[in-house]
């Protein structure tokens, strides 16, 4: 059975930093294009960076470029984020997300496609001005 499970979210101000964890078990631990995504109350879900596994290929939303780093342990099974220069408008529920990928284009499409096989339950980041 394949689980993911958030973790690291939390309340900080403005301008602050955060890092998100995102621990998986249950899955095949070949080629797989892993995600974080995010919602915020009355929005849809939107994309936030996604890995390619298979190739370390990243991918991130214009909106948080340069500002968010997504990253793997392979060792551990364990995709991270980290965020700094928060700003308010990144309060949301943050989610990981799993799927198995041939490839960096693939991995790019399924996530800005938000078509993700498993998916965790989500953490809450509160940013304060």
């Amino acid at each position: 059975q394949v689980q993911l499970v958030e973790s690291g979210g939390g309340s900080v101000q403005a301008g602050g930093s955060l890092r998100l964890s995102c621990a998986a078990s249950g899955y095949n631990t070949g080629s797989n294009c892993m995600g974080w995504f995010r919602q915020a109350p009355g929005k849809e879900r939107e994309g936030v960076a996604a890995i390619y596994t298979g190739g370390d290929s990243t991918f991130y939303a214009n909106s948080v470029k340069g500002r968010f780093t997504i990253s793997q342990d392979n060792a551990k099974n364990t995709m991270y984020l980290q965020m700094n220069s928060l700003k308010p408008e990144d309060t949301a529920t943050y989610y990981c997300a799993v799927r198995m990928a041939r490839d960096g284009d693939f991995c790019y499409t399924v996530w800005r496609a938000a078509v993700m096989d498993y998916w965790g339950k989500g953490t809450l980041v509160t940013i304060s001005s």
